[in-house]
């Protein structure tokens, strides 16, 4: 009796330690792609061509697809839209600046740009690996499904355009100016005659 109780507890160290260091391991790569926006989209567009690829050539998983077209147009609004709902704002009295003296609030997104595309990729490598389980594969009629998805996006869409008329931000910063850095001093000097 005493071997077998012997046994569990050193048979589960190994594993819980190579858990934790994937784990870290996995963090550490994470972390270190948080400022490489556009290679982390372009890797994430790969993902998702792999995965359209995948459905394509076997014909089939499309409520698979279906769930996370869905999964997708969730996490959508949620990056589209404020934090703070300006209409919950409204009605505790705090309202939106509408003249210059008023204080700048910055629009603060419900979803930020990194866990929204986190979470798009995680869904992807999950609906990739699906796949390859055949219960997943359920047989419906894929262009009802698509028609409605294109009906839902729009209608969904429409809404979060109007609410973002209505209250006057945009969720997005086309217009920010980005800095280079310094110059040096013997350029900005050298181009100035005087």
């Amino acid at each position: 009796m005493e071997g077998v109780s012997g046994e569990g507890p050193s048979a589960v160290a190994p594993i819980a330690k190579w858990r934790n260091d994937f784990s870290r391991l996995f963090q550490y790569y994470l972390d270190r792609s948080t400022p490489h926006m556009t290679e982390r989209w372009l890797g994430t567009l790969a993902v998702g061509v792999i995965y359209i690829l995948r459905v394509y050539l076997i014909q089939g998983f499309y409520i698979v697809s279906y769930g996370i077209g869905i999964y997708i147009l969730n996490l959508l609004i949620g990056f589209l839209s404020p934090k703070v709902d300006p209409e919950m704002e409204v009605l505790d009295g705090a309202s939106l600046p509408t003249k210059g003296s008023d204080e700048f609030k910055p629009f603060v997104r419900r979803l930020p740009e990194f866990k929204f595309w986190y979470a798009i990729t995680k869904a992807f490598c999950v609906a990739f690996l699906m796949t390859f389980f055949s219960v997943f594969d359920v047989p419906v009629f894929w262009p009802i499904l698509l028609t409605y998805w294109i009906v839902l996006f729009v209608l969904t869409m429409k809404r979060q355009i109007m609410h973002m008329v209505k209250y006057k931000y945009v969720p997005f910063d086309l217009g920010k100016q980005k800095y280079s850095g310094k110059k040096s001093a013997a350029s900005s000097s050298g181009s100035r005659k005087d």
